[in-house]
């Protein structure tokens, strides 16, 4: 199956960040998430595609490191231009998405 750019690049780290920031977000929104992402991010404007896609790339590699999502965590950190924007734009469609469609989720992601 050949996925497309951003399903391979933001989709796990998108899928990380929103089972770290969810942990109690069931596994089907969860994906239901990622996909709403994934979609959001490869339908942008092609400049801004393309700058999300070349984080997603840096991200992708940072993670599959050993310790590579603390890393990740620590890379935003620093006074890099853009890096902080990336999970930045994945949380704010993630939080978007999971309050839109499912109103009563808890903040820790529980079906309420």
């Amino acid at each position: 199956m050949d996925l497309a750019l951003p399903s391979r690049l933001v989709a796990p780290y998108a899928d990380r960040l929103v089972g770290f920031d969810f942990p109690d977000l069931p596994a089907d929104r969860r994906r239901a998430t990622v996909g709403f992402v994934v979609h959001r991010v490869d339908t942008l404007p092609s400049f801004a595609h393309l700058g999300v896609i070349a984080l997603g790339a840096l991200f992708r590699v940072l993670i599959a490191l050993p310790g590579g999502f603390a890393l990740s965590r620590a890379v935003v950190g620093l006074p890099l231009p853009f890096v902080p924007e990336y999970p930045r734009l994945i949380r704010s469609l993630a939080v978007a998405f999971i309050w839109e469609r499912w109103p009563h989720t808890t903040p820790t992601g529980l079906a309420a």
